[in-house]
């Protein structure tokens, strides 16, 4: 006869050996996608092309996950189940206001200005993050100087693995304009964007900051101008380039936010 404690273990072997089966498909998943991306990305560099979004503004947000965003330009793993049931911030941002986040750096003061108006899931999240002080203390994890031209930050854990818990609806995805025959639109210099998955709304923490005019799929809500002080702070830690002369990666000139706020203007 089965006792409740021999149940009890019982059902926890099972429940480990489900997670552990979740994990491997989530991995197996993450192997098959970047293994499409990269041989689209061959396609795209051996025809001259632009390297899309897709290859370097994956936001990772993934916890638990044992694949890691910042492996190649590639890789990204998912959501995982419980991050993707996770509840958004309730909405308290004044939706007809513009708002400032202010990202105080080692490497120079940069401001954003965001509408609400055009994008109020994205304003609303990142002033609770800033509230939270999540933004502080954190690196920008990448910079690519080849194909786009972008510096991407918000990631908690330095690496394009982490993420706040939740995720956001994409917003003003047609404030570029209409994609052109090769599927992209110009994200002007200045513009800051969220990162995501590659999948409708995946957006979390992550997002980029673009210091020279970069084509890119309109799949990436644009939330933000950054200001004349701040777009140079950015543009000279591109002139610095990529940690071991590489044209995507790590910033040879280390970028952190020291601390991040949002205000209403």
């Amino acid at each position: 006869m089965v006792t409740s404690d021999q149940r009890r273990r019982q059902l926890a072997r099972e429940k480990y050996a489900r997670q552990q089966q979740r994990r491997e498909e989530n991995r197996r998943k993450a192997k098959r996608r970047n293994t499409v991306i990269a041989a689209a990305l061959a396609v795209v560099l051996a025809a001259g092309g632009a390297v899309y979004a897709s290859v370097a503004l994956t936001d990772g947000s993934s916890k638990g996950s044992d694949s890691a965003a910042g492996d190649t330009p590639t890789g990204t793993p998912t959501p995982t189940e419980s991050e993707s049931k996770s509840p958004e911030p309730k909405l308290t941002v004044d939706t007809k206001a513009t708002y400032a986040m202010a990202l105080k750096t080692n490497e120079g003061d940069i401001t954003i200005t965001m509408e609400a108006a055009k994008t109020p899931h994205t304003v609303n999240s990142f002033q609770h993050l800033a509230d939270k002080k999540y933004f502080d203390g954190t690196k920008c994890h990448r910079l690519t100087t080849q194909g786009i031209y972008v510096l991407q930050c918000g990631d908690p854990k330095g690496d394009g693995t982490g993420g706040p818990g939740y995720t956001i609806p994409d917003e003003n995805l047609g404030a570029l304009g209409k994609a052109g025959a090769d599927g992209t639109v110009t994200f002007p210099a200045g513009t800051v964007a969220m990162a995501n998955t590659g999948q409708p709304g995946s957006g979390g923490s992550q997002f980029f900051l673009v210091y020279k005019d970069t084509k890119l799929p309109p799949t990436y809500t644009p939330f933000g101008k950054i200001d004349a002080a701040g777009l140079k702070a950015v543009q000279d830690v591109a002139k610095a380039g990529v940690e071991g002369g590489a044209t995507d990666g790590a910033p040879k000139k280390p970028v952190t936010i020291e601390k991040a706020t949002v205000t209403k203007k």
